[in-house]
């Protein structure tokens, strides 16, 4: 069982991480709120679900500073209190005095990679729905897009009740089309779409004329295997997918052979960069001093955070950048985030000695 100290440091974190968590992301939806507020021509409530929804959009970008911000605060209180050289004078070394704060990162951080599996992911899209005034308004039309070996028109998509209306399924080899299929509805069933009605029109051709058509008429024709409402809105206006949809979004892609770097981007923004907070926990854990006497508090707090907004202004930036493709995003994510585990744990291993 954890010892009394683990369980004194854990409260003391996790009590400044609410708190500066909560209240950074209050502020950043309520700041939101006042600068959209001329744009809103909706009722209170409504008024109220829009903060909400920046709420949870803020909660989701703002808490590993969270995790970043609450060891600062933590070790400078523990450092001003002295209470940091009494657990050393107890035989307390610097590796078991970080398993608390570290516990508590990855334990915040496995939170929200739990939230991002749900609808949690989808609050910023729902914020500017209501922001536009269009609280109903989730149809997409005009939809075209490849499937295995056919092309797929969609004349309009209703994600809320997982419907299709006039779809239209062709195959083309080379200058020819094969067939066409059409139907005009259909519904998802959890894993592909059920077509009903549809009408089958096979395409003859003799010496490379089109000769006459063989016309077929079918009760129900499943087809679009995996593709969710959901995974079909983000392809086409680029929305927010949360990890689980991001996940079968990309092995679509992959088996139709179409560029994914957009949806890998998305998927590592959720799982792999918020890590950095972590590392960069460990990091600051052992480079900030645990005596007063060695210590200048405004200038070592300015330079902590300092240099935890410059850490994540580049990762965000780097984001941006592997959404756009311009470089491949393991480059943008996975690479920056090893990196600094890989100083962070040497950090742990070389520093751990040290008084200061």
């Amino acid at each position: 069982m954890p010892s009394l100290y683990f369980w004194y440091l854990i409260k003391l974190y996790t009590k400044n991480l609410l708190a500066i968590l909560f209240g950074l992301s209050f502020s950043f939806a309520i700041i939101d709120y006042f600068q959209h507020i001329r744009h809103f021509d909706v009722s209170f409530n409504y008024k109220v679900l829009y903060i909400f929804y920046i709420w949870q959009e803020a909660l989701g970008l703002l808490y590993p500073l969270a995790i970043v911000f609450a060891l600062i605060v933590t070790k400078f209180h523990l450092i001003k209190n002295n209470t940091m050289g009494a657990l050393h004078a107890f035989g307390y070394d610097k590796k078991r005095l970080s398993v608390p704060f570290v516990t508590a990162a990855f334990g915040t951080y496995l939170l929200f990679v739990a939230l991002h599996t749900t609808e949690f992911s989808y609050a910023k899209e729902k914020a500017e729905h209501l922001l536009k005034n269009e609280i109903h308004a989730y149809n997409l039309n005009d939809l075209f897009f490849k499937y295995n070996d056919t092309f797929v028109y969609i004349k309009k998509l209703d994600p809320v009740t997982k419907t299709l209306e006039d779809i239209t399924i062709f195959r083309v080899n080379g200058f020819q089309v094969d067939y066409t299929i059409h139907a005009q509805s259909a519904r998802f069933d959890g894993t592909q779409w059920n077509a009903y009605n549809a009408t089958l029109k096979t395409h003859i051709y003799k010496n490379g004329v089109l000769e006459r058509y063989a016309v077929e008429h079918k009760t129900l024709i499943k087809t679009l295997q995996g593709y969710k409402p959901k995974i079909i809105q983000s392809l086409y206006e680029g929305e927010e997918l949360n990890i689980i949809d991001a996940f079968h979004a990309y092995r679509l892609l992959q088996k139709q052979q179409l560029d994914s770097h957009k949806i890998r981007a998305v998927f590592y923004e959720k799982t792999v960069v918020p890590l950095f907070a972590p590392a960069l926990l460990l990091i600051l854990f052992f480079k900030l001093p645990f005596h007063a006497r060695f210590m200048h508090a405004g200038k070592t707090i300015s330079l902590s955070l300092g240099a935890t907004f410059v850490t994540w202004g580049m990762l965000f930036g780097l984001k941006q950048i592997g959404q756009s493709g311009i470089v491949l995003p393991e480059f943008t994510a996975l690479f920056p985030v090893a990196l600094l585990w890989i100083y962070a744990l040497y950090v742990y291993t070389a520093d751990e000695k040290k008084i200061t």
